[in-house]
């Protein structure tokens, strides 16, 4: 299943904040991630965040679109859905 993701980086704490409407993505899920967008450090820190708390494994989540932007794309698991519908 793909996630888009729209990520802010340099927050206080990474967390969840829940769905949104992009204009020019549709349906995304808000998170802030506490990692500084350099050198990918915030790209592999919100991998890892999100494989935490859907609570699978880190190689089950990855990105596929969206490196160096804001909105990015995560390709996860399947069974999952159940968890990012309640997030909602």
């Amino acid at each position: 299943m793909r996630l888009r993701v729209k990520a802010t980086p340099n927050a206080k704490k990474s967390e969840v904040l829940g769905w949104e409407e992009d204009p020019t993505a549709g349906r995304v899920l808000r998170v802030r991630i506490a990692a500084p967008p350099v050198e990918g450090k915030a790209n592999a820190a919100l991998e890892k965040f999100l494989a935490q708390w859907l609570g699978v494994s880190r190689s089950q989540v990855r990105l596929e679109k969206g490196g160096t932007s804001r909105v990015k794309c995560f390709e996860v698991p399947d069974e999952v859905a159940e968890k990012l519908e309640r997030a909602g």
